[in-house]
Parts: C-alpha cells; sequence; structure tokens
C-alpha cells in the first residue's frame, strides 16, 4: 500500500454488500476485543486501534441492534476467502464511501477522517 489512507471494505457473498469488518461478540467478550478478533477473521489482518467512532442502531429481525465501530490501523496479514467474506477492496475515502452498501455506513467515513485529520481551531 501506498503512503496515502485507505479502508478496507469486505464483500458479505450471502448479502452480495460491501460493508465494514463487523460481527457478534461472544458471550461476555468485551466489544474492542470482540472487534478486534472479527477484523483479524474477516480481513486476515490484525489491527491497532485508535478512537472510538459512532455506533449505527437499527432493528435486525425486529430486535435493536447496536453496532460499535473503531479507527484502526492494520498492522500486518493477508487476506484468505471464505464463505462469510470473498472480497476486500482497500480504497480512498472518497472511493469507499459510494461503494459501501448501507447508507448509514458511508457517514462513518466522514467520523473517521474527522478523528484523523480534526479541523484546524
Amino acid at each position: 500500500m501506498t503512503g496515502e489512507l485507505q479502508l478496507c471494505l469486505v464483500h458479505r457473498p450471502k448479502y452480495d454488500d460491501w460493508s465494514w469488518p463487523k460481527g457478534k461478540l461472544r458471550r461476555g467478550e468485551d466489544p474492542l476485543a470482540g472487534a478486534l478478533r472479527e477484523v483479524a477473521e474477516e480481513t486476515g489482518h490484525t489491527a491497532a486501534p485508535s478512537a472510538e467512532l459512532p455506533s449505527t442502531h437499527y432493528l435486525a429481525k425486529g430486535r435493536p441492534k447496536r453496532v460499535r465501530y473503531w479507527a484502526a490501523e492494520a498492522v500486518a496479514g493477508s487476506f484468505t476467502p471464505n464463505d462469510e467474506i470473498d472480497r476486500v477492496l482497500w480504497l480512498p475515502p472518497d472511493a469507499a464511501r459510494p461503494r459501501l452498501t448501507a447508507p448509514g455506513d458511508a457517514a462513518l467515513v466522514d467520523a473517521l477522517l474527522a478523528v484523523l485529520r480534526p479541523a484546524a481551531p
């Protein structure tokens, strides 16, 4: 990868969508530990986390669901396709935003950029 910021999106063949790496917590699992585990499982990369980003909320099968996200840097690894995730894309923010399938996912691009490039006073 080059020195420019690249965001990792995953393709889920079950839903034929592009989204952020995410998943379900195991019973009693710390949310950040679960997020890092899911990133590793879905992308093949270990990640160094930084700031927490805004959560998303929606209904899944009639039940409220909250998904927590963190900014993180991929530090090592490589992707191997599997049944859950068959492709990953590393894209600059402006290309990642329209590729995300769920409209609410694009807002996380802006939240991440605000954390990485805070506005000047």
